[in-house]
């Protein structure tokens, strides 16, 4: 049988810790003295420790802080222009060969320059900084497991605030102030980024505000049809109660007699973003709720009821004859269509607007005024009456 023997370590090889002091000991202690506690006490050898500028305020060193400073001013600089692109730059759509267009296709190059130019200054300064003025050290440390105590917590706030002194950050006045407005004007821009598209003022334009009215708003009086889309915005292709079965959907858009011959604005009732209607025609004898007010928005069979999903914005394309569900495949709301379209599933909570339509005398579905309230997602100041 063989027996091992475990020998005790060679003389000097131990490495005894020192006895640990306490929290109110530790307190008295200069920050000097605890953050040399605080390798000792995380079994830190320091084996190299040269600061970059032994000697302080050498020319070298007043070129180095200058150059680092730049790339925070660079990063200022770009932020702000970032800004002023941002809020000031022509952004509304403009289209081909009109005035403006150049101006128009160059908002997204120039915001997007500006700021990811901000965000690669700022990125260079910091590294910048950290390799002209942070000592070259180099420290071997044991690893531990489990959490730190009070006096280790203690300590590690004494490192880095001697690691803060070793680089002489607090008489770099220019790299602080460079760096801070960087940081300052970068964060503004992202607040101002993040905030600035929910801000806009719903009674802007009175009755005839964007977010109010929709292309399905009758003008001088004049008749809006329903209007199918074929492929070719210049064919015009109308809705008669006829031409649909009982149980189906078909999607239509907004058409007047004005635009027949204006191909900006046959493009326009087809591609906007608020205009696309489900034109639903029920199953007869079928019990239907109607909403309050809108007793006679249908007419017969047939409901008309706005594409766009009242929680985000998707397409509400889908519709399901045998339960009367219209379904938005982006988030898996479901509306019951014999019941104003009520969500009855999915995150949606509001129903789907209604179109109010009739047939004139030449036999076509018309409407016969706009929504009665905002189509799409939610906004401040949205007007609903459930």
């Amino acid at each position: 049988m063989t027996t091992s023997h475990q020998h005790p370590p060679a003389l000097g090889t131990e490495n005894p810790q020192p006895p640990v002091p306490t929290a109110s000991e530790v307190e008295d202690m200069s920050v000097e003295e605890r953050a040399r506690l605080a390798g000792i006490l995380d079994d830190v050898d320091v084996v190299h420790n040269q600061r970059k500028w032994p000697i302080p305020g050498t020319r070298a060193e007043k070129r180095a802080e200058r150059a680092v400073a730049l790339w925070f001013v660079i990063s200022a600089v770009s932020g702000l222009a970032f800004l002023a692109a941002f809020l000031f730059w022509p952004y509304e759509y403009v289209a081909p060969g009109e005035p403006g267009y150049t101006l128009y296709t160059l908002y997204t190059p120039i915001v997007g320059f500006t700021f990811g130019l901000a965000v690669l200054a700022l990125g260079i300064g910091v590294i910048a900084y950290i390799k002209k003025f942070f000592p070259d050290e180099v420290s071997v440390q044991q690893r531990h497991d489990g959490a730190s105590d009070d006096v280790a917590r203690l300590t590690v706030t004494a490192q880095l605030v001697k690691a803060g002194q070793d680089t002489s950050i607090a008489r770099r006045k220019l790299i602080i102030r460079a760096a801070g407005g960087a940081a300052g004007v970068l964060g503004l821009g992202l607040g101002i980024a993040a905030v600035a598209p929910l801000v806009r003022n719903p009674w802007k334009g009175g009755d005839n505000a964007a977010l109010w009215v929709t292309g399905w708003k009758p003008v001088n009086g004049e008749t809006v049809y329903l209007r199918r889309d074929t492929g070719d915005p210049h064919e015009v292709s109308l809705v008669r109660p006829e031409d649909q079965a009982p149980g189906s959907m078909e999607t239509v858009f907004p058409f007047r007699e004005a635009d027949r011959e204006d191909e900006e604005a046959l493009i326009a009732g087809l591609r906007g973003s608020d205009t696309p209607v489900m034109l639903i025609r029920l199953r007869p004898d079928q019990q239907v709720v109607q909403r309050a007010g809108h007793e006679n928005f249908h007419y017969g069979d047939y409901y008309a009821y706005s594409k766009i999903c009242t929680h985000l914005g998707c397409p509400t394309s889908l519709y399901e004859s045998q339960t009367n569900r219209i379904l938005c495949p982006c988030h898996q709301t479901q509306f019951l269509a014999t019941e104003y379209a009520r969500p009855v599933f999915g995150p949606g909570t509001r129903p789907l607007p209604q179109l109010p339509i009739t047939v004139n005398d030449e036999g076509y579905l018309v409407a016969t005024g706009d929504f009665a309230e905002p189509v799409g997602p939610a906004f401040w100041e949205r007007r609903y009456n459930p």
